[in-house]
């Protein structure tokens, strides 16, 4: 029970730290009513929105080849790197690395990843949230949604943040 409450507190902090890195620069945008599309921060321009999603595709195709060092290629190689999953945080690129081989240690545990139900809005200067859905198929399916913070870094665009969860069947 402990243990629970204290990943619950460590899971908002991080998420008050994530807030004030990246909204308080901005103004404040309200929430909209229940039913009504989403309010979006900023126009992301189509070919940003395109690159991104071309990103996100060749990730896929990276795991569907069994390949996690380059399906990681796309995250910041930086010890501030946040993943967060399964009610843990891990911090750096080479943590997360290690996460995914130890999680998913050959190709049919891996299965085919899908990525679907894009969306991506401008959150600041050269920084975007994406949300979506992912699906591992494989002989025991998992689906869960994901966000992730993008970041431009040194021209190239970079995840910074990935929080994603699976669906409880």
């Amino acid at each position: 029970m402990f243990k629970r409450f204290v990943h619950r507190v460590l899971f908002l902090v991080d998420l008050a730290a994530l807030l004030a890195v990246f909204l308080c620069p901005f103004q404040f945008i309200p929430t909209p009513a229940i039913g009504s599309p989403p309010v979006i921060a900023g126009q992301l321009p189509e070919t940003v929105r395109a690159e991104l999603e071309g990103i996100v595709q060749k990730q896929a195709d990276a795991w569907n080849r069994g390949d996690i060092a380059d399906f990681m290629n796309p995250y910041w190689h930086d010890s501030h790197l946040t993943f967060c999953s399964g009610g843990q945080t891990e911090r750096g690129w080479e943590n997360t690395l290690q996460r995914y081989k130890t999680k998913y240690p050959d190709r049919k545990t891996m299965g085919k990843l899908v990525f679907s139900l894009l969306e991506s809005q401008e959150i600041g200067a050269d920084a975007v949230l994406m949300l979506g859905n992912w699906k591992l198929e494989r002989d025991k399916p998992v689906e869960g949604n994901f966000s992730l913070v993008w970041k431009r870094i040194d021209g190239k665009w970079l995840i910074i943040h990935d929080h994603s969860s699976s669906k409880q069947n």
